[in-house]
């Protein structure tokens, strides 16, 4: 009696597939077509995946069948691949169940170049294997500016496979983020960035600097400060007691020198569209970046305020001054008023300054940054383009341009 259940049990826990695959030039018709052969038979589709190429199709579909029917099919599809001008090929085997079983614990990789060399997605591949884990699909998400393509892996921490790729992304020159997959990548996150040479590609202070004719002065006490080499409330200091006397109508002057990322405002938009929440926190300066920030549809931000006393700058900041603590706090305060999780927040920053909220933050992005920044960053852009970071969030250059076509 017991080996009788154990032989059933065995039945049950098994099945006869058939694996087909379709390659060709692509038409229409042809999915119908194969579908239309299967229809006569006792066959229940278990998986597909389709793929078109510059043209070319390939499409592989999983069915489990009776195995007596498995002759018929075969040469049903035969004909079937002439009538389309395709080729199909088959596998039909017994196959345990466990093996299409839908699989959890999934982690996105997504890797992004321009250009991306082979000897990239080889490394990738050789540090997803050495890890463990084990490539269950691969697919373009964006072909310019920069090439992305977004790896989906089993049996492998998205942490691990993070410290596995850690050095082929710089090797390689190309960027990588790791990701783990569930529902909860697709919830209502909280972006938070820095300003000056990542929202903007200027750096604030160092505009003010050159109406004062100090600009050199202060390019080397900023240099030293986004090293770590300087505190940065010190610098901060420093910096502004050098624009002591300059007219407080130099910010309107200043305000129309500044010049949005390459992609800024098609990653806020893209982003506020798909109902996500975006931040700012800057080490620059209010009165300079506050309109840009309002034309752009931002409510949470926070910046240093210059002093101004009798029409001039005072070579003072008022307030406290916003500096990596502040930021990381800002953000840890604009995530708790829109009732966001930590893990479900993303800072992008360049500088030593944005450490703090990087390292809190569910994934922290290094924006064309500092080698410190880069170190300590979940994930880096090295493309000029800020929205590239959709791209890392697993959006798809399509969806940015459907999101960009229904705003219009």
């Amino acid at each position: 009696m017991i080996r009788d259940n154990l032989a059933h049990m065995s039945e049950e826990n098994s099945q006869y597939t058939g694996l087909i695959l379709v390659s060709g030039i692509d038409s229409p018709g042809i999915t119908k077509t194969l579908f239309d052969a299967l229809a006569p038979f006792a066959v229940t589709i278990l998986d597909i995946e389709q793929v078109v190429i510059r043209g070319r199709l390939i499409l592989t579909v999983l069915i489990s069948l009776n195995p007596d029917h498995a002759q018929a099919i075969d040469d049903d599809l035969e004909l079937c691949a002439q009538s389309l001008n395709v080729d199909i090929a088959t596998s039909f085997s017994e196959q345990g169940s466990s093996t299409i079983a839908a699989k959890s614990g999934l982690v996105h990789l997504v890797a992004m170049a321009n250009p991306l060399a082979p000897s990239a997605i080889a490394a990738i591949a050789q540090g997803i294997s050495s890890g463990g884990g084990n490539i269950e699909r691969i697919h373009r998400t964006a072909s310019y500016p920069v090439t992305a393509i977004e790896f989906t892996i089993s049996g492998v921490d998205s942490v691990e496979l993070r410290r596995h790729l850690a050095q082929v992304s710089t090797d390689h020159s190309v960027d990588i983020a790791v990701s783990p997959g569930g529902l909860m990548r697709w919830a209502k996150k909280l972006v938070i960035l820095d300003v000056d040479s990542t929202l903007i590609q200027q750096e604030v202070i160092e505009l003010l600097a050159a109406h004062a004719g100090v600009e050199a002065e202060v390019k080397d006490i900023t240099a030293r400060a986004m090293q770590g080499e300087l505190d940065f409330a010190q610098s901060l200091h420093a910096r502004v007691a050098l624009l002591e006397g300059l007219p407080a109508s130099i910010i309107d002057d200043v305000r129309k020198e500044i010049t949005l990322t390459p992609g800024a405002k098609t990653l806020i938009e893209t982003l506020h569209k798909l109902g996500h929440v975006v931040a700012i926190v800057s080490g620059g300066f209010l009165e300079v970046i506050e309109p840009i920030i309002k034309d752009l549809g931002i409510s949470h931000y926070r910046a240093n305020a210059l002093e101004v006393q009798a029409g001039k700058l005072s070579g003072r900041v008022s307030g406290p001054v916003i500096d990596r603590e502040a930021k990381a706090q800002a953000l840890k305060d604009f995530a708790a008023i829109e009732g966001i999780d930590l893990a479900q927040t993303i800072a992008i920053g360049d500088g030593a300054n944005d450490l703090d909220m990087i390292a809190i933050a569910g994934m922290g992005i290094a924006f064309n940054a500092k080698p410190a920044v880069k170190a300590a960053a979940d994930s880096s852009v090295s493309a000029p383009y800020l929205d590239s970071v959709l791209y890392l969030l697993g959006i798809s250059r399509e969806d940015v341009e459907s999101a960009g076509a229904q705003r219009k």
